[in-house]
């Protein structure tokens, strides 16, 4: 593991119910990968390798299409760190909850 990705999908639809159903869609697809991830109210952040972790990017934006959105927006945080320890989202978040 060497990337860590926040990723927020917003398709364009007609209804917020649509939105919804969408989102959940990607989120299903982020936890069949069998990366680590956690669902934020505004983001999913996921632990993996980097190439792995683009991959998922680009199939989210696919899975909103193929789900039927018009389009779809993403706003995608990458912390590469190839050569280091990289800390976890447990690690970066357990002394919060």
């Amino acid at each position: 593991m060497n990337t860590t990705i926040a990723i927020q999908v917003l398709p364009v639809t007609a209804s917020q119910e649509e939105l919804l159903r969408i989102v959940d869609s990607v989120i299903d697809y982020i936890a069949s990968t069998g990366c680590n991830y956690q669902v934020g109210p505004l983001e999913t952040t996921v632990e993996g390798d980097y190439e792995e972790l683009l991959d998922i990017v680009k199939e989210a934006q696919l899975i909103c299409i193929r789900q039927g959105a018009d389009s779809v927006k993403s706003y995608v945080k990458i912390f590469y760190n190839p050569k280091d320890h990289l800390l976890t989202i447990d690690e970066k978040t357990k002394k919060y909850r």
